[in-house]
């Protein structure tokens, strides 16, 4: 399987299995600052180059703490970062905003956080209804001009979204859900893509954590765990949902490999530019990520899961 690619429209080549760092600052319950801290610096020594953050996780901690990791170490990796939800100084959820003055003001405090001096991929985490994409895409190519930035990637886009974006800017980058039992992209998104030369990048490729089959019952969830708040993560939505971990648990047996593992190839295996940034605060579970690369499903396999799995996943992601 190929393990590496270029970002589209970019100079910034990656490990198809990046990092998600989201969960190492908050969302899914405790967390050790030590353990992560072990876990990103095992990750460069295992290659992997590419590690995805946001200003608002851990509303600037998340940023900050990756900025005391690599100190240093900056050229050894490639590092996403992004801008539009707003936080308050007690973590409170202030709404979208993609206006201009903003999107500067959320750059420079990123540069602070991370303390550096261009990021190397900016992306608009969600768009501001309020504005219109060439205003926001506008002012992510100022930032580009004035080096703060490197390359521009926009999330959860639709199709005319990215259209209309890439219109005004190049984007190197589209980050979307896509795992198993989240296939919208492939309604349109992943072809857009490809023809526009954008790459595609898989967010939550173990479906949080559940396609690992970790997850059987609430109870496996501390109580501050933010997926207790989300759909798929009912007792009755987790009942019919873990059929997808059935599917998944025959071949991995058959493979002699892990859930996870299998997961993650499919996703890869979907086209040879995907990238993938599972998140983990666990070396165990990097490793185990990035055993996927070894796993080579066929073409057999690849029908099997799809005539296997449930023809739709219960409960809306968020």
């Amino acid at each position: 399987m190929k393990q590496t690619t270029t970002l589209g429209h970019s100079t910034l080549q990656v490990n198809r299995i990046g990092l998600g760092c989201m969960g190492m600052s908050e969302f899914y319950g405790s967390f050790n600052e030590e353990e992560s801290i072990n876990t990103l610096h095992k990750a460069i020594d295992l290659g992997v180059n590419f590690f995805d953050t946001a200003d608002m996780y851990g509303w600037g901690a998340n940023e900050r703490l990756l900025g005391k990791v690599f100190k240093g170490r900056w050229n050894e990796l490639i590092l996403a970062t992004k801008f539009a939800v707003m936080r308050g100084p007690n973590g409170e959820f202030l709404g979208l905003n993609g206006k201009p003055e903003y999107i500067r003001q959320a750059c420079e405090k990123s540069l602070q956080n991370l303390g550096v001096d261009t990021i190397d991929l900016y992306y608009m985490h969600r768009k501001d209804p309020k504005v219109e994409i060439e205003e926001i895409v506008g002012a992510m190519s100022d930032l580009v001009r004035h080096g703060k930035i490197k390359y521009i990637g926009i999330c959860e886009a639709n199709v005319e979204t990215i259209r209309r974006a890439h219109a005004v800017h190049p984007l190197t980058a589209v980050q979307n859900e896509y795992s198993l039992w989240s296939r919208e992209p492939e309604q349109e998104i992943l072809d857009v893509c490809q023809e526009l030369g954008i790459t595609f990048v898989a967010y939550s490729p173990l479906g949080r954590g559940f396609l690992t089959g970790a997850i059987k019952s609430r109870a496996d969830l501390e109580t501050s765990d933010w997926r207790l708040t989300l759909p798929r993560f009912t007792d009755e939505a987790i009942k019919e949902n873990l059929k997808f971990v059935e599917v998944l648990e025959q071949i991995a047996q058959d493979k002699k490999v892990t859930k996870a593992q299998i997961a993650l190839a499919w996703v890869l295996s979907q086209n040879e530019e995907i990238v993938t940034i599972p998140g983990t605060r666990k070396i165990h579970r990097l490793e185990e990520n990035l055993g996927a690369f070894k796993v080579e499903l066929t073409n057999a396999d690849l029908a099997i899961i799809q005539n296997s799995l449930p023809s739709a996943t219960i409960g809306s992601r968020y």
